[in-house]
């Protein structure tokens, strides 16, 4: 067969993806007419760790109030005094970090010149922009949502969501990388940092009541007076608890599923920091929660203290990832009293009084725990509180900024106890909140050290992290047929610049790679699963080709549900032991809500100025429409044969980009039969607007499948788009629908990148 050519391999991807575009191309949106106005770079970060314990330095945040609770920003070092374990230190280091940045205003460039910034409030049924891609430099908070769905009320998890939707789209700073957990997803659940407001709102959407965990439908179940069985109802292990005074013998059964739920949430917690400790900004954990107690009763051995060990080993290793815990109870101001649902016809006063002052004893303990994991993390406890959003939003008001101070320790710091530290400060009226301390062993010994081939692979695929020693590029593309239903198609790029090679006796270069890849559905459960281990083995040619282009791993992955999934792929080199991985997150929609719904873009490049290259892409579509045998196979290492590639997204200044998709579910005019949509294409830089096109109308005469129009477009790359990383953003709207319609767009984006 005869060679393929990089650009018949481009193209034959993109239509059998989508199936054929129509042989009449649409209008290409214009080309900027003139060099567009790059907004300015955002300022640099302390690239400084918040903490740090080394060997010539013990570093720790700190945040200083009023007795309103505002931040006081401008003591000096002198205004401090530093302790560990009681004994004073003289401050070396000191600084302070502001997080707060000002949002620039939003400047259009469209096909008639620059548009003047967007005046008046938001449009709720404005097409959103796409999220920007933050680069770490430009991180200012970095935050994890978590939701202890383990210990949750029916009636906490409602006000949890809630309170969570309304941070995501009203309280979110444009800098802000974030992530919304579930302590009962397990590792499916940890999805990538993000600053994507409709990833994020598609994860709040599943935060659900986990039945099987230690909540019962409110705070408090009933009192009940009659039979054990009929306590139970409504569920909760505080009033089997209470019943256990009365020699219950379920008793100890509740306590100790209790202490196994609030242990699961602790290590829920943990895996989180771990993967937070490699991240910029200022990070912190939000736990939403109905707590747990740091003690619990151990049959025959007295008090246990599991829950309290798993809290110190969570807190230290939060304090060596500068994470600081905040906690919220989602149960808000509780009433601890009788009320209308306890039924206490049967009960003597001795036993109802018993019975609330147990409930009072539970509020206590509960809460005690979440505030000593938020003390002993440098955070605080948001108690008594109806309004959760509230409290989401005055723990952001607590990350605007902070203090950094350090000292030098003696050598006998290292001695592997727990040390504690205090810091006061000298003016008046004002309240000082750190760290509590930190076990007395150097930061580069507690960093893991990952051994094994199935170690490595697995750090990589269990981190909600990219790890970046072999460098990746991970495109998921959704898309449906008819035949196929709804799938998702993922392209992996490998630089293979970032491998080692060695030269055969024969003259051929090879190298040995391991690839994994997972999906994961929303519940957090894998629902499918790739490995591939093998060598790669190449004559000199094709190893110069791949050292330039790198090298594409294809997957593809049936969908047999609507709902949000997760990709994480890992590659490892076996000779380097270098291991890199990428997820991307991707939303599939329920195509029988009859809902206007685009796949995802696919986008391909053309190396050409003139219509001689462009008669070769319309060359490269006929021989997709006619069934070439050119796709990559599935599971295939291939060699990339350009920059300009699905995978790759990297196009020249002044190149061709052509992109295409699928338009699911428009309307039908009742006249015609036919739809009426039409099309528009933005480009956009750092968050901010370089280029939006003007509307065009989509040619739907050749479709005889309205429910599936598959069309594209293409745009020619002005010079005056500096190199650097962009986002295209494609939106249609639906004619036929109603102005006020929220289904009346639909849009979809993707990233991609200009070199010179």
């Amino acid at each position: 067969m005869k060679k393929t050519t990089s650009l018949t391999i481009i193209c034959v991807f993109l239509f059998s993806l989508l199936a054929p575009l129509h042989a009449q191309q649409p209008q290409p949106s214009p080309a900027p007419s003139q060099p567009l106005q790059q907004p300015p770079p955002a300022p640099q970060d302390d690239e400084e760790e918040v903490v740090r314990i080394t060997t010539n330095l013990v570093q720790m945040d700190v945040v200083v109030v009023d007795k309103k609770g505002n931040q006081v920003t401008d003591l000096r070092a002198e205004d401090f005094e530093v302790y560990e374990d009681k004994r004073p230190q003289k401050i070396t280091n000191f600084s302070y970090v502001l997080n707060e940045t000002t949002p620039r205003p939003a400047t259009t460039t469209t096909a008639a010149g620059p548009a003047a910034p967007a005046r008046g409030g938001a449009d709720k049924l404005a097409t959103p922009e796409p999220p920007r891609r933050l680069r770490p430099e430009q991180v200012r908070r970095t935050m994890a949502l978590v939701v202890d769905d383990l210990g949750l009320s029916f009636e906490s998890t409602a006000i949890a969501r809630n309170a969570l939707r309304k941070f995501v789209n009203e309280q979110m700073q444009p800098n802000d990388l974030v992530a919304i957990i579930r302590t009962s997803a397990g590792v499916g659940a940890l999805q990538q940092f993000t600053s994507d407001k409709r990833q994020l709102n598609a994860v709040i959407d599943r935060v659900k009541w986990y039945m099987s965990g230690r909540g019962g439908i409110s705070a408090f179940a009933p009192i009940e007076g009659g039979a054990p069985a009929a306590a139970l109802a409504g569920g909760g292990a505080d009033e089997n608890r209470m019943r256990g005074t009365l020699g219950d013998p379920g008793e100890a059964l509740e306590d100790f599923r209790e202490e196994i739920f609030a242990v699961g949430t602790l290590g829920a917690l943990n895996f989180v920091v771990r993967g937070m400790r490699e991240l910029p900004g200022r990070k912190s954990v939000i736990l939403l929660s109905e707590g747990f107690s740091l003690f619990t009763v151990d049959r025959g051995r007295g008090s246990s203290d599991r829950v309290l060990q798993a809290v110190r080993r969570l807190t230290d290793l939060a304090n060596r990832a500068s994470v600081v815990v905040y906690s919220i109870d989602t149960r808000g101001l509780v009433y601890t009293g009788l009320t209308a649902a306890d039924n206490v016809g049967e009960l003597s006063n001795e036993r109802i009084d018993e019975m609330v002052r147990a409930r009072s004893d539970r509020l206590f303990d509960t809460q005690s725990g979440l505030n000593y994991l938020s003390q002993q993390t440098g955070g605080f406890l948001v108690r008594n509180n109806n309004d959760i959003a509230k409290a989401i939003a005055k723990v952001g008001e607590d990350q605007k900024g902070y203090y950094l101070i350090g000292y030098r320790p003696e050598s006998t710091t290292y001695d592997r106890r727990y040390h504690t530290y205090a810091v006061k400060v000298k003016r008046p009226g004002l309240k000082v909140r750190t760290r509590a301390g930190f076990y007395g062993i150097r930061d580069e010994e507690t960093r893991p050290v990952r051994r094994t081939r199935e170690q490595q692979l697995m750090a990589a695929l269990t981190s909600p992290f990219a790890s970046s020693a072999v460098r990746l590029r991970l495109t998921t593309i959704f898309s449906n047929n008819a035949q196929e239903g709804s799938f998702m198609r993922s392209l992996v790029h490998i630089d293979a610049n970032d491998l080692k090679f060695t030269r055969e006796p024969d003259g051929k270069y090879q190298a040995t790679l391991d690839v994994v890849g997972l999906t994961f559905g929303d519940n957090g459960r894998v629902v499918d699963s790739r490995v591939q281990s093998g060598k790669l083995s190449m004559n000199e040619e094709t190893y110069r080709k791949v050292e330039r282009e790198g090298l594409i791993y294809s997957l593809n992955v049936p969908i047999k549900k609507a709902g949000a999934y997760q990709l994480r792929m890992a590659v490892r080199d076996a000779a380097t032991e270098q291991t890199g991985s990428a997820s991307q997150f991707i939303e599939v929609p329920d195509l029988k809500k009859n809902r206007l719904v685009l796949s995802g873009l696919v986008l391909n490049g053309i190396r050409s100025e003139g219509p001689r290259k462009a008669g070769k892409a319309s060359a490269a579509a006929t021989s997709a429409q006619e069934g070439g045998d050119n796709q990559p196979a599935e599971g295939a290492l291939n060699e990339q044969e350009t920059l300009a590639s699905p995978a790759v997204r990297r196009f020249g200044q002044s190149s061709s980009l052509a992109f295409g998709y699928a338009i699911y579910n428009a309307r039908l005019d009742k006249t015609t039969n036919l739809p009426q949509l039409t099309t528009q294409t933005r480009i956009f830089r750092d968050g901010q607007p370089v280029f939006t096109g003007k509307e065009q109308p989509v040619d739907v005469t050749q479709y005889p499948d309205l429910k599936r129009i598959n069309t594209g477009a293409r745009l020619q790359l002005g010079s005056g788009l500096t190199p650097g990383e962009y986002v295209l953003q494609v939106v249609v709207t639906d004619m036929l629908a109603k102005p006020k319609d929220k289904h009346r767009n639909a849009t979809q984006w993707t990233d991609f990148e200009i070199v010179k």
